[in-house]
């Protein structure tokens, strides 16, 4: 069994920073890749970014790219969201996931087999 736990989220004017953390603990050498999801209450959950723990090669939904950087710390088995020019429309409980093997494709809730509880981000303006 895989752990994983976000932190970072909280409370931030529009325009600016932050950045989430997701460690995972337990049986680490399972994940394949792990990735970042958002939700807002009423919406299906959106897949932001992914990271492969081994090579680091990364995945961005076509929304994010630009102001959303993915990076992993394989020492600390921890992955990190940075988000920059953070807008209110950014407001949403990020959660990290993590998959076990490369074939299942990428961004699809389906294919991420261990979930955490989720961070909350709010961007006000």
């Amino acid at each position: 069994q895989v752990r994983l736990v976000e932190s970072g989220g909280g409370l931030v004017q529009a325009g600016g920073s932050l950045r989430l953390s997701c460690a995972a603990s337990g049986h680490t050498f399972s994940i394949y890749a792990m990735g970042w999801f958002r939700q807002v209450p009423g919406k299906e959950r959106e897949f932001a970014a992914d990271i492969a723990l081994s090579r680091g090669n990364t995945i961005y939904a076509d929304s994010m790219k630009g102001r959303f950087t993915i990076s992993r710390d394989t020492v600390k088995n921890t992955v990190y969201l940075q988000i920059d020019s953070l807008e209110p429309e950014d407001t949403a409980v990020y959660y990290c996931a993590a998959r076990t093997d490369s074939y299942r494709a990428t961004g699809r809730t389906t294919s991420y087999v261990y979930w955490g509880q989720g961070t909350q981000v709010t961007v006000s303006t």
